[in-house]
């Protein structure tokens, strides 16, 4: 009888410890995403209990609340993208891959728990970057401008860098000596340049994610204008309208001759679910929408979708409408591919697509009144205030007509 008792007691412990799962430390951690050139790619992230963690990147917090247990296993889903990091713990640390499944992407990640610095390097800076830069990046040979808006305060450098038609969102790091590393992490990309400074001159390398890395040279110029990106999309001669003509997320075709569009101002957005600077966008439009939705104005998302599957599209679709709380219209215009090129091919009317986003504005005649091309977020300080001041200002006047 007591051999009996002591083998249920040791099924009972070993089924306890079967049971036990390895969980995430509460605390600040450093994450390292490994780019090309076996470049680490550093973000900060404090787990604020098992199942939540928050990601910093300068003035930006992003909170995520989807992480899962297996074994000796963590799960964390990215809020909004449909990105996952996928490892296992070696102590409070973990190793493990951060996974896009629609691009066939993944890329190296490690934590290191208890580390509050996003770079070690603490050497006292011999530049200051603070400033307007007027940037070149090579990307294989097509050269494109940016302009960096950067803020240095001791060592530590924030800011952003806005190409053409967006932003590379919230950046930090350092200036140590002449070396400046500033990089991101928003759960859709990671990005780190790091270069080599002087108060007249920065040349470095752009790593983005494992798959690419692009040279820039750069300088100080605070008078430095971008393009106007009113003027990079436009109606091509021959046509007087836009059309268009594409499932809901119910398979129901919605078009523009629709009788729910007639006599309303209309945007039409042309966006993706994995991107950044359209989700930007659309918490924008968003609010706007709420606000202005009974005066006579409809928003329709038409969106092009890496997803492979029909199916994938819409769950990553209505799983960032419901993160985002958004009640506007989103449409399924081209699935398993983001190219610009076929995207072009199903609104010929459209000179080219440059970029996603890109905004059709309407009256209520269906006339184009402009089309804006790209989006600059939260991350770009004034400019973003002053593009809402600008887009308030137009919009009113539309819906008044």
């Amino acid at each position: 009888m007591r051999n009996c008792v002591l083998f249920f007691i040791l099924l009972l412990v070993l089924s306890c410890q079967e049971k036990e799962v390895k969980k995430l430390e509460i605390g600040m951690y450093r994450g390292n995403l490994i780019g090309q050139d076996n470049q680490a790619m550093p973000f900060l992230f404090e787990v604020t209990s098992n199942t939540t963690l928050k990601i910093y990147n300068a003035d930006e917090v992003i909170e995520v609340d989807e992480i899962s247990y297996s074994n000796d296993s963590v799960y964390i889903k990215l809020p909004y993208f449909e990105t996952v990091i996928a490892a296992k713990f070696e102590g409070n640390n973990f190793q493990g891959q951060w996974i896009e499944e629609d691009r066939d992407r993944s890329v190296a990640i490690f934590s290191e728990y208890g580390v509050k610095q996003r770079f070690d390097d603490e050497a006292t800076s011999n530049v200051d970057v603070s400033g307007v830069w007027e940037m070149a990046f090579n990307n294989y040979g097509d050269i494109y401008p940016s302009k960096a808006v950067l803020e240095q305060d001791g060592n530590r450098v924030t800011g952003t860098i806005r190409t053409p038609v967006g932003d590379y969102r919230y950046l930090e790091g350092i200036v140590s000596a002449d070396s400046m590393k500033i990089s991101t992490f928003d759960g859709a990309h990671a990005f780190l340049f790091k270069a080599q400074v002087t108060d007249s001159s920065m040349v470095g390398n752009f790593y983005s994610g494992n798959h690419s890395v692009e040279t820039f040279v750069g300088k100080p110029n605070p008078n430095f204008e971008l393009p106007d990106e009113y003027t990079l999309t436009f109606i091509k001669e021959g046509y007087d309208t836009f059309n268009f003509s594409f499932p809901d997320l119910d398979g129901n075709v919605v078009s523009l001759s629709d009788e729910r569009f007639k006599d309303k101002v209309v945007l039409i957005q042309l966006m993706g679910s994995y991107c950044p600077n359209c989700l930007d966008e659309t918490k924008f439009y968003s609010k706007f929408y709420e606000a202005n939705k009974d005066k006579g104005l409809e928003i329709v998302a038409l969106a092009f979708e890496n997803a492979k599957t029909k199916e994938k599209a819409i769950k990553g679709i209505t799983r960032m409408k419901e993160r985002v709380g958004l009640n506007y219209e989103i449409l399924l215009a081209q699935i398993g591919t983001n190219d610009k090129g076929k995207a072009q091919e199903k609104m010929p009317m459209l000179n080219k697509v440059v970029s996603y986003p890109t905004t059709i504005y309407l009256d209520r005649k269906g006339k184009v009144r402009k089309i804006h091309t790209g989006f600059n977020g939260p991350a770009t300080g004034e400019k973003y205030i002053s593009f809402q001041k600008e887009f308030n200002a137009f919009m009113e006047m539309l819906l008044s007509e």
